[in-house]
């Protein structure tokens, strides 16, 4: 118990405003989001799914597109051949289709990327258009 003509001694801290704004930013995880914030957020989310799944999308045909030519390359111009057990002539016809076949998905990555881009935006279109709406009354 204290006296009352006796003080407290304690520790007293100001943060710095960079350390403020880590705080507020902190805080806002917990606290539960109003109607604005939970429509913001949600449009900010749909907006960010529009690319995402293109961007998989074309990542991995790109991707395999470009090890499938690597192997048809391998197949024509090193002993890959003779390790497969593969014949000569029949290892260059299937390296040529391989990597044909590969540069070609790789180069249509793109397109479909825009494609699917596309695609989704005209699909969610509606919804980002009401929630706009809805934000900017």
């Amino acid at each position: 118990m204290e006296n009352k003509g006796q003080k407290q001694n304690g520790f007293s801290y100001v943060y710095s405003a960079k350390e403020q704004a880590e705080l507020k930013k902190i805080r806002e995880k917990y606290t539960p989001p109003t109607e604005k914030e939970d429509k913001m957020e949600r449009l900010r989310r749909l907006d960010a799914s529009v690319t995402r799944t293109a961007q998989a999308v074309a990542l991995a045909l790109g991707v395999i597109g470009v090890l499938m030519l690597g192997f048809g390359m391998s197949m024509i111009m090193t002993e890959l051949r003779d390790i497969l057990g593969a014949h000569r002539d029949l290892a260059m016809v299937i390296g040529i289709a391989v990597g044909i076949v590969g540069g070609a998905m790789a180069s249509l990555a793109y397109p479909i990327y825009h494609a699917l881009v596309k695609s989704k935006r005209k699909r969610i279109a509606p919804e980002i258009i009401r929630l706009t709406d809805e934000l900017m009354k």
